[in-house]
């Protein structure tokens, strides 16, 4: 497998750009002496030359899904530097590859590691950036805001305007009230790991925003006709995506579907 990595700099930020051959874009992102997720470990011999020479003295990652936290201990064998993740990931990073067969093969095995909790803030060289927890793609997902800068390091909350499938685990409410929290920042540029660098960030996140309350409002109209969760999800979403298949249902529009309904439910007397 072959993925080169092209770098290039946009506020003070290096955005490493891999490409999977299957998966598409995968971004790290360094600043100011922070290395901000590591890629995945099936990509390692593309970025690691990279990273072996790159000047950092932390690691910071966005949450601990193998794409993002991949790389991480190929890094430690080469310098000693410390790993940082909400503290609902760190248990995730101590274990042996712990995800499905289907994705070791896309994204590599992440063999284990020690990561330290993040705080509310978090300082880098020169600058102290805001660590936001922002679940809904997982529980464990952060992202960074450096107000210095105005630079929001948005991991995979953003991705792009529209959603069309998710994991089994993931909240589309969950998501919405972390991008609302996100919308409250005076930030300009984001930096997403598989959209890489977006200038008008505020307003592409705010698209986001607004096709996840279309989303919803269609899933709970369809819900109180009575429509099953399948139903609705052949209404809103009728191709059906190889991933589907492929992840053997863990990766489906249906869930996005039942993550509404469970909050209609939730929030309904």
């Amino acid at each position: 497998m072959t993925a080169l990595l092209r770098t290039y700099d946009h506020n003070n930020v290096t955005c490493l750009e891999l490409t999977h051959p299957v998966m598409g874009k995968v971004f790290s992102f360094l600043t100011d002496g922070m290395l901000v997720d590591t890629g995945p470990q099936s990509l390692e011999a593309d970025i690691m030359p990279h990273l072996e020479q790159a000047s950092f003295d932390q690691i910071v990652l966005t949450h601990s899904h193998e794409d993002h936290s991949g790389n991480v201990p190929a890094i430690l064998k080469h310098r000693d530097v410390p790993v940082f993740i909400h503290e609902k990931g760190i248990g995730i990073c101590a274990k042996d590859t712990p995800y499905p067969a289907y994705r070791q093969a896309v994204w590599g095995k992440r063999r284990p590691f020690i990561a330290q909790p993040l705080s509310e803030t978090i300082q880098s060289r020169t600058r102290q950036l805001a660590v936001i927890h922002t679940p809904g793609h997982a529980e464990d997902h952060i992202s960074l805001f450096d107000p210095q800068s105005g630079a929001l390091f948005s991991g995979d909350l953003y991705v792009s305007p529209k959603t069309k499938v998710i994991m089994a685990d993931e909240s589309i409410p969950d998501r919405m009230n972390s991008i609302r929290s996100l919308l409250e920042l005076d930030f300009g540029p984001l930096f997403c790991c598989h959209a890489g660098y977006v200038p008008d960030g505020k307003k592409m996140l705010q698209q986001k925003l607004d096709h996840l309350e279309y989303i919803y409002g269609e899933v709970e109209a369809l819900h109180k006709k009575g429509l099953p969760a399948e139903d609705i999800r052949k209404a809103l979403y009728p191709k059906d995506y190889p991933i589907i298949s492929v992840s053997g249902g863990e990766w489906d529009s249906l869930h996005i579907v039942n993550s509404v309904i469970a909050d209609i439910k939730k929030t309904t007397p």
